[in-house]
């Protein structure tokens, strides 16, 4: 059984959707779109027989069979699609917590560490202030070369986020991690790193 949970009441709800489809067989798709960064948004889709893919996990419920998504599958642990009634009529909700959250732990390569605590702890406090920072390189002695996007390009606070907020969380979680270092812009500065 897959690590997704489709309540009753969601799966009567989708059977009532599929039977007005006039398709024999018409199951569900459920993916997400970029699954573990920031923008992952969980879908569900109509799925005609034969339009599911090989790598699909199929689920077999009551009355149609959901078809899960191969690379979605590990993010939409613990995911929940329910159906909730209220005064307005009814909706289809989806909650997926792991849907943005890239599957790492201690062993995987620093790169993939730096980058989802870069989506999970450190790019949500940017972006009230529109910015972003994104994994450039890691360099010798385990330096991290960050970019700063968004808001945080130009603004003068750039040196003070990157040392207190991102180095110090980074290294927090990350220890083997030495520092970090900022190529957002570098341009117009005579001794630029490169």
């Amino acid at each position: 059984m897959s690590a997704i949970t489709i309540t009753e009441a969601a799966q009567d709800y989708l059977a009532e959707l599929l039977s007005k489809q006039d398709t024999p067989g018409i199951g569900i798709r459920i993916f997400i779109t970029q699954p573990g960064t920031q923008y992952a948004e969980t879908c569900i889709a109509y799925c005609k027989p034969g339009e599911q893919k090989p790598e699909d996990t199929p689920v077999g419920l009551k009355d149609f069979t959901a078809y899960i998504d191969a690379i979605s599958e590990p993010f939409l642990e613990d995911a929940v699609v329910d159906y909730a009634t209220d005064r307005m009529g009814g909706q289809l909700t989806i909650k997926a917590p792991n849907a943005k959250v890239p599957m790492v732990n201690e062993d995987s390569p620093i790169t993939e560490r730096i980058n989802y605590y870069l989506q999970t702890e450190i790019n949500p406090g940017l972006a009230s202030h529109g910015g972003q920072v994104s994994l450039v390189d890691v360099v010798e002695d385990n330096i991290a070369v960050l970019r700063f996007g968004g808001g945080c390009q130009g603004c003068g606070a750039v040196e003070l986020t990157l040392k207190d907020g991102v180095e110090k969380t980074l290294i927090e979680r990350i220890p083997e991690l030495k520092g970090v270092r900022d190529v957002t812009d570098h341009s117009n500065r005579e001794n630029a790193y490169y």
